[in-house]
């Protein structure tokens, strides 16, 4: 599914993405929203200075975690499988544990291009991060 155009206020409702997300998700660290049609860190907000080379990368890496080459391959498989016709992407949540965070990327509703990117530390309750962060991702429908 394509990127809609973006819409008036669009920034606005992005800050307010990131904002909400940063202060709602439990054990937060840092949060922001990724465009992966423009391959761009539309915002972000951290409690830590990160390299500049680290935020410039990670739109690359959603965009691989999601939309790789054997990511769509194995949609295409359960697509064919299944006969299905539809644009959607079946992957729409993915939790990565590095050694200290805990990272959540999730999809837009409307968007399917656009990621929201939650870190938290390591100790976070998995279940009131996705409850958290669906909550809010269903606020703003982007």
């Amino acid at each position: 599914m394509a990127t809609k155009r973006m819409t008036p206020g669009f920034s606005d409702q992005v800050m307010g993405l990131v904002k909400s997300l940063r202060t709602d998700a439990p054990d937060c660290v840092a949060s922001g929203v990724v465009d992966m049609s423009t391959g761009m860190l539309l915002s972000y907000e951290t409690v830590d200075n990160h390299p500049p080379e680290v935020l410039d990368l990670l739109a690359g890496a959603t965009l691989d975690l999601f939309q790789g080459r054997t990511v769509v391959m194995i949609e295409d498989v359960f697509k064919e499988r299944r006969g299905s016709q539809s644009d959607n992407h079946f992957f729409q949540e993915i939790l990565v544990n590095s050694e200290n965070l805990t990272h959540l990327f999730v999809r837009m509703t409307e968007q399917q291009d656009v990621v929201a990117v939650v870190v938290c530390r390591k100790s976070v309750n998995v279940g009131m991060l996705f409850a958290q962060v669906r909550r809010v991702v269903r606020e703003y429908q982007l």
